[in-house]
């Protein structure tokens, strides 16, 4: 392989935790390793999805000759519809769960147009043009098919992590310790490897320890069992369904996403649950509630989700019953700890006895490496060059931090933003220039996104409302024909105070002023804006959203 500067870069997941997508790209060629999406924080009123924004990809689309994916969880995989509709990828490369996960994902999306996926292992080899070879080892996390990769190119090697921890005692297949450290001892040029738990001292507690919390539980519980975990946390729901067979309780599954991922898991073996163990919704009447799991969505306390559903009574064949022992098997993502709290509390009120991650009972572990097993990948790769990933800023500065306690020189260690390059050169790194990395906010099936100015205007009304200014007008003899009427929304002002009655006097003046010379609608309408946003936050502190509709009689 002979060839030109690699330039690295990431279009998300740098600065964040979430919308993961990597590039790796020479004069000839680009790679792509994951798309993600982001989840919505509370300040994205209506936003589904938060995606990078795939400019660069659609100037240099010739360039692209595929898409390397580690994992099949949503903040590595969720953004697949969104680049495909954006440009071609002429081959996915996936492991086998996380390909399934993707033919059902496009399904899904109504996604028309044929795509070559091809499934790969820890023996694949695959060789993009005469620019990279991509070869993989498999790491442990939270959900089955997980691989780091290696790619060869003729400037030097590049180890990416992928989602990682490394866990002795897993459920499912070993890390590959041995391979990692064979590739380290060959010789790494840049290791990107990930950061979120990068603030966490220790080892992340294997998967097979939360076994005993749960089974704890299952012990005591004489009502029902409700669990609820992220969908794809497979490896946990395997856990689940074990202990709750051998405890003899049906199993029922709630939630669209729960339902989707257990039937391919299912499908391919990476979850085995006996038919005669599952059981439907509408069949849950039918038997004690002593001899029932529930293992549903709504972990993270989101209003839509099954668990919420049934808590509101919107589910119309179960509801929460006395008794009911709800485990929350997963730890709140930040920014959703308030959400939970609300949860929990609705749910203790409705008489269950609610479980979470807690010293008493160990109900959840972190799929990411805490700072131990970061320090552990470092000296099996021994890298020359280190770039973070994988996380908000002040974990990828933690974690470029312990390679530096570990003797890394300063200069070789990289925290990028998203759109930062950093170049390889004959085995050396150093930065590059930087490219379009912005975000998209996906509002329902529009792939054109969200624009600022949208998500300003949302969280104005959010915040302090609306006045609509409503008048009818002969433009003909420049004449007000129905004074300016304000009606209010979300606004903490009724529409018969002091504040609206003279608001629409201020209103009245202006418009009646503007007329007199002639004035256009367009500026009618902006200094209405003007005088009356000015008025309302004088005397409220407030600024409303401001809508002028102005009627012209015919």
């Amino acid at each position: 392989m002979k060839g030109s500067p690699i330039n690295i870069f990431a279009l998300g997941g740098l600065g964040e935790v979430g919308k993961n997508t990597y590039c790796i790209e020479n004069d000839r060629s680009l790679i792509l390793v994951d798309a993600g999406v982001r989840f919505p924080e509370a300040n994205l009123p209506g936003v589904d999805y938060v995606i990078p924004d795939y400019t660069y990809l659609k100037d240099n689309r010739a360039k692209i000759k595929g898409l390397f994916i580690t994992h099949g969880h949503e903040d590595h995989i969720g953004g697949i519809p969104f680049l495909l509709r954006t440009v071609r990828i002429p081959v996915i490369y996936a492991p086998r769960l996380a390909a399934a996960l993707i033919r059902h994902k496009l399904e899904d999306s109504r996604f028309r147009d044929p795509v070559k996926i091809v499934e790969y292992d820890s023996d694949s080899v695959i060789k993009i043009a005469d620019d990279f070879v991509v070869s993989f080892f498999r790491v442990t996390h939270s959900i089955p098919d997980s691989f780091g990769l290696c790619i060869d190119t003729s400037e030097g090697r590049i180890i990416e992590t992928g989602d990682f921890k490394i866990d002795l005692t897993p459920v499912g297949p070993n890390f590959e310790i041995n391979k990692l450290s064979e590739l380290g001892s060959q010789g790494v040029d840049l290791l990107m490897a990930d950061s979120t738990n990068a603030e966490i001292e220790g080892y992340t507690p294997s998967e097979t320890a939360v076994r005993h919390g749960v089974e704890e539980i299952f012990d005591k519980a004489i009502g029902r069992i409700i669990v609820s975990t992220f969908s794809s946390n497979i490896n946990r729901i395997q856990q689940v369904v074990e202990v709750a067979v051998a405890h003899k309780r049906k199993i029922c599954v709630l939630g669209r996403s729960m339902k989707n991922v257990i039937g391919i898991a299912r499908e391919l073996g990476y979850i085995k649950i006996p038919d005669q163990s599952i059981i439907q919704e509408n069949q849950l009447k039918n038997y004690r509630n002593s001899e029932v799991c529930i293992v549903c969505t709504g972990s993270q306390g989101e209003p839509m989700a099954a668990l919420s559903r049934i808590v509101s009574g919107d589910n119309r064949f179960t509801q929460i019953y006395p008794g009911d022992t709800v485990v929350f098997s997963s730890n709140p993502i930040p920014g959703n700890g308030a959400l939970v709290d609300r949860l929990v509390n609705k749910l203790v009120r409705l008489g269950a006895d609610v479980k979470q991650n807690s010293m008493a009972f160990s109900l959840h572990s972190s799929g990411h490496p805490s700072r131990q097993e970061l320090r552990l990948m470092q000296r099996l790769v021994n890298p020359a060059y280190f770039m973070p990933v994988h996380g908000e800023y002040r974990m990828l500065k933690l974690h470029g931090e312990i390679a530096k306690q570990l003797g890394m020189p300063d200069d070789h260690i990289f925290i990028c933003d998203n759109g930062d390059q950093i170049v390889l050169q004959n085995h050396t790194v150093r930065r590059g220039g930087q490219v379009p990395a912005g975000a998209k906010y996906i509002d329902g099936l529009d792939l054109d996104g969200v624009s600022s100015q949208t998500m300003n205007d949302r969280e104005i009304l959010k915040n302090d409302g609306m006045v609509s200014v409503l008048m009818v007008t002969d433009k003909r003899h420049n004449k007000l024909l129905v004074p300016p009427m304000l009606y209010t929304r979300g606004f903490n002002s009724a529409e018969d105070s002091h504040v609206v009655r003279h608001s629409q006097m201020k209103a009245q003046q202006c418009v009646q002023e503007l007329m007199s010379r002639n004035a256009s609608y367009a500026e009618i309408k902006s200094s209405l804006k003007d005088v009356l946003s000015k008025y309302i936050q004088r005397k409220t502190d407030r600024r409303p959203m401001i809508i002028p509709v102005i009627m012209e009689a015919r």
